[in-house]
């Protein structure tokens, strides 16, 4: 597993706790009990203490290919240019910079790729200087994208997650109030479905609504990894308070796993799970 490894202890000023993250890594033999392996080395690729968020890793042809947001230094506002850039490795520890992705602006984080079909690739993506919507670019090898355009835009949202489950494209993205699910069949038309994880559950540290989501598919089982600030009390609009107390700033990372009831995906956060998982890498 790698994840965005949260400051949550830092002391400091503004939105300083939530930058300055390195990509954090756990690894499981049964995908029950995890053991936290520290953070990657390597990303860096100038000088100084930098930000990475929301790793979107994928295995083509005998390479993994890691999509990963980047804000130069530590900033205490959300007022800084960031942008996804691209590594690749052979074993998921050493990893080799390919450079920055150019998209739509350089306000675009939370990279998601999936193959199309036909075999091209598509990254879907935040870009804060356009609503905060979901955007595409299109690329045949991982390496040069064309970017497409809006693909979501009925409302503010971030982290775009798609997957294919059950004869469907399936997205999952993140509004603060919830997550929002779209369905399409050829992962160009999405119509949106009702939100999941939109009120706390009762499960330990799962008792707010559920954050930036990514979903494993194993044979005719998907599950869903998401994150939970189990004591933050959002600002009206949704979003982050500024100045929060260790207990808010705190996260969680739950799963679960997602259901087809005619036609609609939805998710019972407090049925018991049995995370007895395969590589999707094998």
């Amino acid at each position: 597993m790698l994840y965005t490894n949260r400051r949550a202890t830092v002391e400091c000023e503004g939105y300083a706790w939530v930058h300055g993250t390195d990509i954090g890594i756990a690894s499981s033999r049964n995908a029950a009990v995890w053991l936290y392996r520290g953070t990657i080395r390597g990303l860096e690729f100038e000088p100084g203490r930098n930000t990475f968020w929301a790793p979107e890793v994928l295995l083509h042809k005998g390479v993994y290919h890691m999509f990963v947001s980047y804000v130069r230094g530590v900033p205490t506002t959300w007022d800084f240019d960031r942008d996804i850039y691209h590594y690749t490795s052979r074993n998921l520890w050493d990893w080799t910079p390919e450079g920055r992705i150019d998209l739509s602006s350089h306000r675009v984080i939370d990279a998601c790729v999936h193959e199309l079909p036909g075999g091209r690739w598509r990254m879907w993506y935040k870009d804060e200087s356009a609503g905060s919507h979901t955007f595409a670019a299109d690329s045949a090898d991982l390496s040069r994208w064309e970017v497409r355009g809006p693909v979501i835009a009925d409302c503010a949202h971030e982290g775009p997650n798609v997957f294919f489950w059950k004869g469907a494209y399936w997205m999952i993205t993140d509004p603060w109030q919830g997550l929002a699910v779209y369905r399409s069949d050829d992962a160009e038309n999405w119509s949106r479905q009702e939100n999941i994880l939109d009120t706390p559950g009762t499960r330990r540290d799962d008792g707010n609504i559920g954050n930036h989501a990514d979903v494993l598919v194993q044979g005719d089982r998907a599950f869903i990894f998401y994150f939970v600030h189990p004591g933050m009390q959002r600002a009206a609009d949704g979003g982050m308070p500024e100045s929060m107390p260790y207990a808010s700033r705190r996260s969680s990372i739950q799963a679960a796993e997602l259901e087809l009831q005619g036609g609609v995906l939805r998710c019972n956060r407090d049925s018991p799970v049995s995370l007895d998982l395969k590589s999707p890498f094998s």
